[in-house]
């Protein structure tokens, strides 16, 4: 595991690396005169962030020489389309009012451009690497009535550069507020593009020119939020948890003491409590097969988090370093698979299962398939749309090939592996020929408002770091605090863990032994909570708005939910199932 563990991070960081070599192919050192490479990205309504097209689908001049940028897989699928842009910003070459082009503006073109105004859409493009931003127009809403309003398109830009030596440190955009073109009225427009460069020294160091990006999100303010919300999450969740742990201890004790007097007194009195059912309560659950493969996924998806999680915190993801996240998703995803098949199967034989290839094939399906699924219908849409988050064929193939070479075969070797492990299943207490009837119990013991009540507290500790994942996601906030992040997922585990311990102690207490799928349910729960903060988050604080965009957002959180879902189960049922044996194992079980 730990050879596997050191393989993963090194393939990893070797692709991230790779990434930010392909990303350009100089070394950032330019001597005066130089072309430096200046790619417009695309164009897109300000509150759809997953909506963007290509920078050339908006009428723009068109350079003489356009060419397209090859791109790593991660920067695809991020939706990045770079081409050569159409301003010339030579090194240390300063210029005033350039005319990039003089165009005349068909209808539909204007048309085109004022629907682009009236939807915010803003333009990005990437300057050595370093991204840059500006809006394409404006509205001015002088007049009450949305009939009187005026769409005006900028027609000049401002680029100021800053250089230390031979090195570009830092690019800003800002559009000339006085140089507009009315695209009020469908009629035929002249436009004269122009641009402006300025060029400035400064004593930054090339090493820390993405600082700026990365200091939005810590700023002081922006931390103290977080560590107040962390601290109010540790305090409640420690109280919580220390008042569970007392209580069980004290109540377990109180069990433990009980039982052995009870055996010492009269033999023939009737068992009552969670003792009284320790005939059933190791009986294999129903849907077995289900159950193995649940489990193997979300033991799968857990290691890909922790992945994840070192990868950030040794410094990968920085600010557009383009798809590297995308990038780590895909390949640890598909080398982590063996651990799924692993898993699963050797869990599903513990229980004695006998089909462990149906087994295996539904555990390689139960992510991936609804995943694919979603992905389908979803490119489609961007396909509809001709938006840039639509796939290309090859790239889709690419992951095709990664799921058939590498994903598969490591998902049968670890079934294989998993199969022939020949682990025993650990009950200290042998089961019954026949499963005993469960009393009547009331209504808030049934599965559902056990799931409410499960997910409820592990939700309200990562409630206040959801928002900014949400912002930087599906917005245009930067998040780099991964260390706090790191210690929510950690507390959101530990909550988990208790509550999904303290429910089954109740519930086995009730003399209800089918606390299996109980277990999973109730841990995975959390991932229910956060798809309703799903809805919420679309209609309280965002303004998204179009059907692509709604459908991406909630087609995807859907995954996602469904993966916490997975996993935070697979986290539930590991520490009841530890909870259940240590307890068996304290009593006499005849």
């Amino acid at each position: 595991m730990g050879k596997l563990a050191a393989m993963l991070v090194l393939a990893v960081l070797a692709l991230s690396l790779a990434d930010q070599a392909r990303s350009d192919a100089s070394d950032h050192r330019y001597k005066e005169g130089d072309a430096v490479p200046l790619y417009a990205n695309k164009v897109g309504p300000f509150h759809n962030p997953s909506e963007t097209y290509r920078y050339f689908d908006l009428p723009f001049c068109i350079p003489a020489h356009l060419k397209e940028k090859k791109e790593a897989l991660g920067e695809v699928l991020n939706g990045d389309r770079l081409v050569s842009a159409p301003y010339k910003l030579d090194f240390l070459k300063d210029k005033e009012s350039d005319v990039v082009c003089k165009k005349r503006l068909k209808k539909e073109e204007v048309a085109r451009f004022r629907s682009a105004v009236i939807k915010d859409y803003y333009f990005q493009m990437y300057y050595d690497d370093l991204p840059i931003w500006g809006f394409i127009g404006k509205v001015d809403k002088e007049g009450k009535d949305p009939s009187e309003y005026k769409y005006f398109l900028y027609k000049h830009i401002h680029f100021d550069i800053f250089y230390n030596k031979d090195r570009v440190i830092e690019i800003n955009v800002r559009t000339d507020p006085n140089a507009l073109v009315d695209l009020t009225e469908d009629k035929e427009v002249d436009v004269e593009f122009m641009y402006t460069v300025k060029w400035k020294e400064t004593t930054t160091p090339f090493e820390k020119r993405m600082d700026k990006y990365s200091q939005s999100s810590s700023l002081p303010h922006h931390l103290e939020i977080h560590w107040f919300s962390i601290i109010n999450s540790c305090v409640t969740v420690l109280l919580l948890t220390g008042f569970l742990a007392t209580i069980l201890m004290r109540v377990l004790k109180n069990d433990f003491v009980k039982y052995a007097h009870d055996e010492e007194s009269a033999e023939d009195q009737e068992e009552t409590g969670w003792k009284y059912i320790h005939g059933d309560v190791f009986r294999y659950p129903k849907y077995k097969s289900l159950f193995a493969a649940a489990l193997g996924s979300g033991t799968q998806l857990f290691t890909l988090t922790i992945f994840i999680f070192i990868l950030a915190l040794v410094g990968v993801f920085y600010p557009y370093n383009r798809g590297a996240l995308f990038t780590a998703l895909v390949v640890i995803y598909a080398l982590t698979s063996g651990i799924a098949g692993y898993t699963a199967t050797s869990f599903y034989c513990q229980l004695e299962g006998s089909n462990w290839v149906r087994n295996l094939l539904l555990t390689g399906c139960l992510f991936c398939g609804p995943l694919f699924l979603t992905f389908c219908f979803l490119n489609t849409v961007a396909i509809a749309y001709t938006a840039t988050a639509a796939l290309p064929f090859g790239t889709i193939v690419v992951i095709v090939l990664i799921w058939t070479l590498v994903t598969s075969p490591l998902l049968v070797l670890g079934g294989i592996a998993g199969k022939n492990s020949k682990a025993e299943f650990q009950a200290p207490c042998r089961t019954t020929k026949y499963p005993r009837e469960i009393p009547p119990l009331p209504w808030y013991r049934g599965a559902i408002p056990q799931m409410a009540m499960a997910g409820f507290l592990p939700f309200s500790a990562i409630y206040i770091e959801l928002y900014y994942i949400f912002a930087s996601v599906w917005g245009h906030r930067i998040y780099t605090i991964y260390s706090i992040l790191f210690i929510v997922f950690i507390i959101l585990l530990i909550v988990t863990a208790f509550i999904t311990v303290a429910l089954t102690y109740f519930q086995l207490a009730a003399e209800d032994h089918e606390w299996w799928w109980r277990s999973f349910l109730c841990g995975g729960s959390t991932g229910l909570f956060i798809y309703a903060y799903c809805l919420y988050y679309y209609y309280a604080r965002s303004d998204m708005s179009g059907f692509m965009q709604t459908s991406f957002f909630f087609g995807y959180m859907a995954c996602i939910c469904y993966g916490f879902f997975l996993m935070l189960g697979t986290v539930g049922f590991r520490a009841a199932l530890l909870f259940v044996r240590h307890i068996y194992r304290s009593i006499k079980c005849e």
